[in-house]
């Protein structure tokens, strides 16, 4: 078998997930983006796995403890979403500026809301 046909998949797995964390707004489409340039590199440790001829199979491990963390970030990542969309109405990851970091000239922020607890709870009235 050739390394070349599955490392040249598994790059343009990688390039094509890369491109969706860079340009998509949706956080669902990000979080299925990371998966997959995971599966790109799973891809990859397979590969090379039965290019050696490992007799240990540590690429085929090594995958298995990949799937695993993946499915454990998505399952972790899908809730933080769920909650945040149902909070704000959006998954639309620019808009989130809750835990965004303020500028040292500006106490508010750009984007964010009231400071005060009564403002809070006046504009959530």
């Amino acid at each position: 078998m050739h390394l070349v046909y599955p490392a040249v998949l598994a790059a343009l797995l990688f390039s094509v997930g890369l491109y969706g964390v860079l340009a998509r707004r949706n956080a669902i489409l990000v979080l299925m983006s990371v998966e997959l340039m995971l599966n790109a590199v799973n891809l990859n440790l397979v590969a090379f796995d039965v290019w050696l001829h490992d007799t240990l199979h540590a690429g085929q491990a090594l995958t298995l403890f990949v799937i695993v963390i993946a499915a454990a970030e998505i399952g972790i990542g899908l809730a933080i979403v769920l909650l945040v969309y149902r909070n704000r109405g959006s998954s639309d990851v620019d808009r989130l500026t809750d835990l965004a970091e303020r500028a040292p000239h500006d106490p508010q922020g750009e984007g964010a809301g009231p400071s005060a607890p009564e403002e809070k709870a006046e504009a959530a009235a």
